[in-house]
């Protein structure tokens, strides 16, 4: 490709910009930080976020959406989830109605329990253009060149291969899928499990009892994914399993180290303030909870995780509230993509 534009100057911003430079003649990457755009145009270097990954000489940066997507031949969406309505607002009247459309963003939309290609899809229009990414992806590791795997779905399947062929090199291995709506919900609920986890790491748990939170968040993940009509096999994929096991032990997962922080007293207002990071989790877990109350899914995990940020309960009472349910079939809850629907 000759031109992609990406929305967003935050660390997977700036790390997806790292690993697509080598793809295409010019990547415009969007700022709403003139210091940041500055410095990535003189000194090709993000001062905030992901300080030692010097970009490549065709990256270029503005503070203008009309400027980053003017000529682009797709477009990579990675705004945090609470600003990303309101980003492709403003960022519409400038994007043709054919641009490929990726979007990096992991979460459910509050109160209109969107995913977030179905807000990208209100604001820009064609879903059928739209693709997801997700899988175990830190921006630090992407932008250093580890090895790293990811899946991008989409409903057609030549916007899926497009993406792919965009990211993909020999230590970035892009998979395809058709199961938009499971990749989106495995992307969402696995940051509100890392939080558990994090708590529990910082109360002194061992890998026994996080491995049993995993295991236990993954199940949880599986029914929110085939109760709202994806396909259960995804959790157990990049964008499930993959992600989820990441986010819950790395040190890189700002959902784990908020979780941390939390059992040492830090206010989410503050931990937020403080590494200039936004908690997807934290914002998840309502839309999570609100629907597994609409659709009777069992999720004790995620709703232990609201109840200790927004309901004031205490981290002690929440591991009791765990660790004081019975035990069911390990794979209750489960339905296929045709059960789902009927």
């Amino acid at each position: 490709m000759q031109r992609i534009a990406i929305i967003g100057s935050g660390s997977w911003g700036t790390g997806i910009t790292a690993l697509v430079a080598s793809h295409a003649d010019t990547v415009c990457l969007w700022s709403r930080d003139e210091h940041i755009a500055a410095s990535i145009n003189e000194e090709h270097r993000n001062p905030i976020y992901l300080k030692d990954c010097r970009l490549a000489p065709n990256v270029v940066a503005t503070t203008s959406m009309e400027e980053a997507v003017a000529g682009s031949d797709a477009l990579i969406l990675a705004s945090p989830s609470a600003y990303l309505r309101t980003t492709i607002r403003r960022l519409a009247p400038f994007v043709p109605s054919t641009t490929p459309v990726l979007v990096l963003t992991k979460g459910i939309e509050t109160g209109s329990h969107k995913l977030m290609h179905e807000v990208v899809a209100d604001e820009l229009g064609g879903p059928s253009r739209i693709a997801v990414l997700a899988g175990p992806n830190h921006a630090e590791e992407v932008a250093a060149g580890a090895v790293s795997a990811a899946v991008i779905a989409s409903e057609n399947a030549e916007i899926a291969l497009l993406f792919q062929n965009l990211l993909a090199s020999n230590v970035f291995r892009a998979y395809t899928s058709d199961d938009v709506v499971g990749v989106e919900v495995c992307s969402a609920v696995k940051n509100v499990i890392a939080i558990a986890c994090g708590i529990a790491a910082g109360k002194g748990a061992g890998d026994n009892t996080l491995a049993a939170l995993m295991t236990r968040g993954l199940a949880e993940i599986g029914r929110m994914v085939s109760v709202l009509g994806g396909n259960p096999l995804t959790a157990m994929g990049l964008a499930g399993m993959g992600d989820l096991v990441v986010t819950c032990s790395s040190r890189h997962s700002r959902n784990r180290a908020f979780g941390e922080a939390l059992v040492a007293g830090e206010s989410l207002e503050a931990y937020q303030e403080r590494t200039h990071m936004v908690v997807e989790g934290a914002r998840a877990c309502v839309s999570v909870c609100e629907l597994a109350d609409e659709h009777h899914i069992e999720a004790p995990i995620s709703r232990v995780v609201y109840a200790v940020l927004y309901r004031g309960l205490s981290i002690d009472d929440a591991i009791e509230s765990l660790l004081g349910r019975v035990p069911n079939e390990e794979f209750y809850g489960y339905m296929t993509r045709n059960e789902a629907a009927l």
